[in-house]
């Protein structure tokens, strides 16, 4: 049974999960802004009048994005601002230049399934860009969360995080052969480990982080796949019946994280159609549950001090 329920479903877009919420004053950050289910989350954040910069790697795409957002609405506010969460010196310039109080953080960027790639600290390149530069980003504007009150923070996970654990002997695939979904999938959980150690370490400085499930979506996520699997599962998902989601109902959860009365001063959660999942042995339709490792609070605690340690 789950502890936090909602009127929204499967179907709820964005739009309608943030009808009636005023964010006038609200400032918002989103990451990966400038594509997939970021571009929606933007839309609805700008249209509940809320103060919305777009922290993207493709800075033309972003204000792209931007100007479809203000053009349908002259009267919201949508900044676009160079990120890549993979460059730990672009993270500092982009949160260094930061003003003011920061009321929500919207983790959203993310890569799925690359091929073997590492960042110049030699980190594997999924986890550094899903979790250590997300990592990275929330502390370098702790005091910009802090000093909004009550500020939230949204990591967006997957299911996927069914696909591997946290293992800390081997983060980097340095000793054993790299799998591109068990290293996505240990990213995932890293996401949803931050949301529950954030709260716990933050709540005091009334900043708190849920990780959400978008749901089944077809993006530019999943870019990396091999073109023939991509089709394949493409074609099982249609033959089983499995719902897929449109860009504006995969940010719907993101969305109800970020803006819902029905969250506030609560963190630690792992969210999926806009109410808290399940946790289950395994997740076995592909989309919903979330398994107790990805929520255990002394994982979490040690993932934190690991990050810590290997930024620089």
């Amino acid at each position: 049974m789950t502890s936090i329920d909602s009127p929204f479903t499967a179907a709820s877009t964005a739009n309608e999960v943030v009808e009636g919420i005023d964010l006038s004053g609200r400032t918002a950050i989103i990451t990966g802004g400038a594509s997939g289910i970021g571009i929606e989350t933007a839309r609805a954040l700008a249209h509940a009048g809320g103060d919305v910069t777009l922290a993207v790697r493709d800075v033309d795409a972003g204000r792209r994005v931007a100007e479809d957002i203000t053009g349908s609405r002259p009267d919201v506010t949508v900044h676009v601002e160079p990120l890549d969460l993979a460059d730990l010196d672009s993270v500092h310039r982009f949160a260094d230049a930061w003003s003011g109080p920061l009321h929500l953080l919207i983790n959203n960027a993310g890569i799925m399934m690359t091929p073997e790639l590492r960042t110049r600290h030699g980190w594997e390149l999924q986890f550094a860009t899903n979790h250590l530069g997300h990592f990275a980003l929330a502390h370098r504007l702790h005091s910009a969360l802090a000093a909004a009150g009550g500020a939230r923070i949204v990591a967006v996970s997957s299911s996927g995080h069914g696909m591997s654990d946290i293992v800390y002997d081997d983060l980097f695939f340095e000793r054993r052969p790299y799998d591109a979904g068990q290293a996505y999938g240990q990213s995932k959980t890293a996401n949803v480990l931050f949301a529950v150690e954030a709260t716990r370490r933050w709540a005091g400085d009334g900043i708190t982080a849920n990780a959400v499930m978008p749901g089944g979506i077809w993006t530019n996520l999943q870019r990396h796949w091999d073109p023939e699997a991509l089709a394949a599962t493409k074609r099982q998902v249609a033959a089983a019946g499995l719902t897929i989601k449109t860009p504006e109902q995969g940010a719907a959860t993101s969305v109800f994280a970020a803006t819902s009365p029905l969250l506030e001063n609560t963190g630690g959660k792992y969210l999926e159609d806009c109410r808290e999942a399940e946790v289950v042995p395994a997740i076995i339709d592909g989309t919903h549950g979330v398994l107790q490792y990805a929520l255990d609070k002394a994982n979490a605690r040690r993932l934190w001090d690991v990050s810590l340690e290997l930024l620089p």
